[in-house]
């Protein structure tokens, strides 16, 4: 499998001169992005014995990297997401490497109990949906009343084309549609794929998970269309499409066939990009292939998070008016290293995040739209 991980430099690419690119956007972008976000670039000093220097250039490359750091932090102030950015953090000292051998070309299954779903998994009470790449199941720990799973039928979890992404994204949809019609209160649809230990999952084997839900979409969800709502009753306009068009204005963003890509400014975690769709069609299930190649042979991601939500699939007492099928994929590290990315501060503060937007979006543009690396 090709690929290696970027290590960013911050101070070398185009995060840490975004104060700057502000201040060349027009009059009318720089006051979108300040109703948008709100941006403090700050610098941490520290004082290294000189016992210790010889050990910090070998392992973060440079004194001046590590004594002089710039950190810069990013709120979204529609949604609250606030994300903080150190690229010094990607090359911190870390004790919990996995000792075993782990190579993305042959992964160890163990009881792979998605082996036979057939007989080895729980079915909904409507029964199953079978494609040409994967089935569907019950989801036997349930996140909500209509919790299923797509299997793979590949069981390698990283060995899918075009064809097959298209199959699961399909079949996940057709069970929404079968579920809705069973159970027509339950409107609300949720479809996630978590890709290998790091990214949450309990079972190595391809699959992916999906839920309709009745009452409310799930908390992060609603949150969303509410602040949307909020957003456009306050300034008249759509949140979605002002939130494509500042990123676009500073270089993180374009449009593909209809589906807008942006590499985000607040990531909840390293190389975040979120897509808007009209709905699951041809295209948007072409570019989630074709992002998530680049992840997997182009930036040599193997565990990564995806997942997307639809407006609701019947009518609802609140206003959807102007959401769109959201997406978002991240990368959630080496599977090489048993130490989670997620600690104290991203539970209770703000995210933290080593990667450059402004890289991710020059590979993304370099390797979908065929222009020229320029972050």
């Amino acid at each position: 499998m090709r690929g290696t991980f970027f290590i960013v430099n911050i101070e070398a690419s185009g995060l840490s001169g975004l104060d700057k690119r502000i201040d060349k956007l027009s009059s009318a972008d720089r006051a979108l992005f300040k109703r948008l976000y709100a941006l403090r670039i700050r610098t941490g000093k520290l004082i290294i014995p000189e016992h210790l220097r010889p050990w910090v250039e070998r392992q973060f490359g440079s004194i001046e990297a590590v004594s002089n750091q710039q950190v810069v932090q990013v709120a979204n102030l529609v949604t609250g997401d606030e994300t903080v950015f150190n690229s010094v953090r990607s090359m911190k000292p870390s004790d919990t490497r996995e000792n075993s051998p782990v190579s993305p070309d042959r992964i160890d299954m163990g009881m792979d109990t998605f082996a036979n779903p057939l007989t080895n998994t729980t079915e909904d009470t409507f029964g199953r949906i079978e494609g040409r790449y994967c089935i569907t199941a019950s989801n036997i720990a349930k996140c909500d009343e209509l919790h299923g799973l797509v299997i793979f039928n590949n069981s390698h979890p990283l060995k899918w084309g075009q064809d097959e992404v298209a199959d699961y994204i399909d079949i996940a949809w057709k069970w929404a549609l079968k579920a809705h019609s069973v159970h027509p209160l339950n409107k609300y649809f949720f479809f996630c794929w978590n890709c290998l230990w790091r990214s949450g999952a309990s079972i190595n084997h391809g699959h992916a998970q999906m839920t309709l839900s009745r009452g409310r979409a799930f908390g992060r969800i609603e949150t969303l269309r509410r602040s949307a709502l909020s957003y456009r009753q306050k300034y008249g306009t759509n949140y979605f499409d002002d939130l494509y068009r500042i990123h676009n204005s500073l270089g993180l963003a374009f449009e593909r066939n209809g589906i807008r890509l942006m590499a985000s400014l607040t990531p909840v975690k390293s190389r975040e990009v979120m897509m808007l769709a009209e709905s699951p069609d041809t295209n948007f299930k072409k570019s989630v292939f074709d992002v998530l190649s680049v992840y997997r042979d182009q930036m040599g991601v193997t565990s990564f998070n995806f997942a997307f939500a639809t407006p609701p699939l019947d009518r609802t007492r609140e206003t959807w008016q102007g959401f769109p099928l959201a997406a978002w994929l991240v990368d959630r590290g080496s599977l090489h290293y048993r130490s989670s990315d997620i600690g104290s501060m991203e539970l209770f503060a703000a995210n933290t995040v080593a990667v450059d937007p402004f890289k991710l979006a020059a590979v993304l543009k370099e390797n979908l739209d065929g222009e020229p690396k320029n972050a």
